[in-house]
């Protein structure tokens, strides 16, 4: 006896819609995590690590530097890459430029929750709609018997119609929760990708922070002096 065979025997009708909302939210929450983990984000001391060594006057190290990190798969670092890119805009120019990015990214690493909290909001209902059918068939068995009905008989058919609101419940629980808690995630690294671009922003309009290195000048020549 196959696997599926044993779970319709379980769910009754309900089984391909319970099945296919549990892979779903197995597929969902999976790709949601690699996405997730994959994105990282930056501390304070971090960006200021990556700075350390560079001044927002040195146009061409900084398009060095963007270049290099366009390629890192950090969120964070292919957002400081943008906005070096176009260190030549004002700062405005350049708030309005990471605000569109930031966006974006929120779309992409939020794609596919409403999904999910749909499913936890569907599971429920569809189990619940498999014990009344299953109720329903319950009674209609009964109907049609000619002798006595035992406790065991409601037993058995009860058990079969209760099953499926608990195969609901099942489902539901980690789609609504896997929901919340990566929502509560991408908005976390969000933060972090807002935080990062408006630091590097004011960081190449040349404000200092108390905790931050220049980079340090480049001493004149004496030809230089003497001219």
């Amino acid at each position: 006896m196959t696997l599926f065979t044993i779970l319709q025997e379980q769910l009754g009708l309900m089984t391909w819609p319970l099945i296919i909302c549990s892979v779903l939210t197995l597929m969902i929450i999976s790709e949601r995590l690699l996405k997730l983990i994959s994105s990282g984000s930056l501390s304070k001391k971090e960006i200021i690590k990556i700075l350390e060594h560079h001044d927002p006057k040195q146009t061409e190290k900084l398009q060095s530097l963007s270049i290099r990190l366009k390629t890192e798969k950090n969120l964070a670092k292919r957002g400081m890459s943008m906005l070096f890119a176009h260190q030549h805009f004002s700062q405005q120019l350049r708030e309005d430029t990471a605000s569109i990015w930031v966006q974006d990214k929120r779309q992409e690493l939020r794609s596919g929750l409403k999904m999910l909290a749909l499913i936890g909001m569907i599971s429920p209902l569809l189990g619940l709609l498999g014990t009344v059918l299953g109720l329903i068939e319950m009674f209609k068995a009964i109907a049609l018997t000619t002798g006595s009905v035992t406790p065991n008989d409601l037993a058995d058919g009860l058990g079969i119609a209760m099953r499926t609101t608990a195969a609901g419940l099942l489902v539901a629980l980690p789609a609504i929760c896997g929901a919340q808690l990566l929502g509560l995630w991408a908005d976390k690294v969000t933060y972090r990708l807002e935080f990062t671009l408006n630091f590097c922003n004011l960081w190449l309009q040349g404000v200092d922070f108390p905790d931050q290195k220049r980079a340090p000048k480049v001493k004149a020549t004496n030809q230089e002096v003497q001219s």
